[in-house]
């Protein structure tokens, strides 16, 4: 038994062993943020409820039937066949019936609320879709967060290795009489502040995985990503302007689509109202029959099924309602219609606006990332020399500790400007890529 329970044990210990050790990839981010993401579900939902108004508008062509049937007692007097006096009596009454409808038109009011509720079903999708990809730049946005805030807690530790050979080599020198204690005092202070900087990257580090489990709503302890090779952008952005990127999103983004189809959806809608002007036919069916029995003396009651038999009636009406006035409802409605045919139209035109303004943005920021990330890698090359030349110096006693940690600390804020120019310059291309009808795990 105890071995047993060890072996169970051991089991479970490797499964949270190869839990941790895994590392998610970028497309299994996003591919786990689409499949559980909570306002994914919802949108998913949203579909089918728009679904099941689709099978209930289509209902509407097919003809109504109902049945009924009604049982009644009958509590009173009756008169005596024999004696022609009131005497207390019990009747018993059955009714049963079966009714169909259907109307013949309508002023094509059904077929247009089907049509709408086609176009409403399709709208979703694309709103689902809108909702999907944003998700993704979400989700792509942390990841890449994730990956520079690593790499300035490298930058952040290799500071430290340097601070700590100077320690080492000022603290030779002071023991052997060449340097006073309160140089030691002074590089020891600058390996504590490297040190504090360290602390800081690896808070900036916890925060940004931090925020990419929420977002994929999973919990950050034991959570890895796989590393990606970022290389350094090119010198030249693949997009001259920001029009053609504008003029394929204009035929391709969900959010432009679902917002033609809104416009459509508001056509309809006038349609429909305006049916309210127009006369309706209809064609109804009915079948009946009933039985009822008295409990009186010498009266003859016949058989329950025979009276069904006998009382059977079938009938046919051909309804038309014309409508004449209607207290101005009808025409208050199509106008209403109208309004929102308007409005709709304006949202479709400001949908077109806002897209254009993201994506005049998104490109004037990639220009804009690209210029800082050269800008940032020539200091970074002015300030390595620096740095070289500098340590040289302090190494032959020429430039004091003070001089040589601002040497250092320039070459570090350097090198993280690098950094961040570098991924801001490959998220904003990404976002230039994904309204272009790109692939954004690519």
């Amino acid at each position: 038994m105890r071995t047993k329970i060890v072996t169970i044990l051991a089991f479970v210990f490797l499964i949270n062993v190869n839990a941790q050790d895994k590392k998610w990839t970028l497309q299994e981010c996003v591919n786990y943020a689409l499949d559980n993401n909570i306002s994914v579900k919802k949108g998913e939902l949203t579909i089918k409820l728009k679904n099941e108004d689709v099978v209930s508008r289509k209902g509407n062509f097919y003809p109504s039937v109902s049945a009924s049937a009604t049982q009644g007692i009958t509590f009173g007097s009756g008169q005596n066949p024999v004696s022609f006096q009131r005497v207390a009596a019990t009747t018993h009454s059955t009714s049963l019936s079966l009714s169909a409808g259907v109307t013949i038109f309508n002023g094509f009011r059904n077929l247009n609320l089907y049509d709408q509720a086609k176009i409403g079903l399709e709208a979703s999708k694309y709103d689902l879709e809108k909702l999907k990809d944003d998700i993704s730049l979400i989700v792509v946005n942390s990841y890449l967060n994730v990956l520079f805030n690593k790499e300035n807690l490298k930058i952040a530790q290799s500071q430290i290795e340097v601070s700590q050979k100077q320690v080492d080599q000022v603290s030779k020198l002071v023991e052997a009489g060449v340097q006073p204690k309160s140089n030691l005092l002074e590089v020891e202070a600058n390996l504590a502040n490297d040190e504090q900087k360290v602390v800081t990257a690896q808070n900036s580090l916890d925060l940004s995985f931090l925020n990419l489990t929420q977002t994929l709503q999973l919990d950050n302890v034991g959570f890895e990503i796989e590393d990606i090779v970022v290389g350094d952008p090119s010198a030249l952005l693949m997009y001259n302007e920001a029009l053609p990127i504008y003029n394929i999103a204009l035929s391709n983004r969900s959010e432009i689509k679902s917002a033609e189809l809104n416009v459509d959806s508001a056509e309809k809608g006038i349609d429909i109202a305006k049916a309210g002007f127009l006369p309706s036919l209809s064609l109804n069916y009915r079948f009946g029959s009933a039985a009822s029995f008295i409990d009186l003396p010498l009266v003859n009651n016949n058989a329950f099924f025979d009276q069904l038999d006998e009382n059977m009636s079938n009938s046919f009406s051909l309804s038309l309602n014309i409508p004449i006035f209607s207290g101005f409802q009808v025409k208050s409605n199509v106008n209403s219609a109208k309004i929102n045919h308007e409005i709709s139209l304006m949202n479709l035109e400001d949908s077109k606006i806002k897209l254009r303004e993201i994506i005049e943005r998104a490109y004037m920021d990639a220009k804009a990332a690209l210029k800082t990330f050269a800008a940032s890698k020539k200091n970074v090359t002015a300030q390595e020399e620096s740095f070289k030349n500098s340590q040289e110096s302090y190494n032959l006693g020429v430039m004091t500790s003070f001089d040589f940690e601002q040497v250092k600390n320039r070459l570090l804020n350097a090198q993280s400007s690098l950094i961040n120019a570098k991924y801001d310059f490959v998220f904003r291309t990404k976002v230039l890529d994904f309204y272009a009808g790109k692939n954004l795990i690519d």
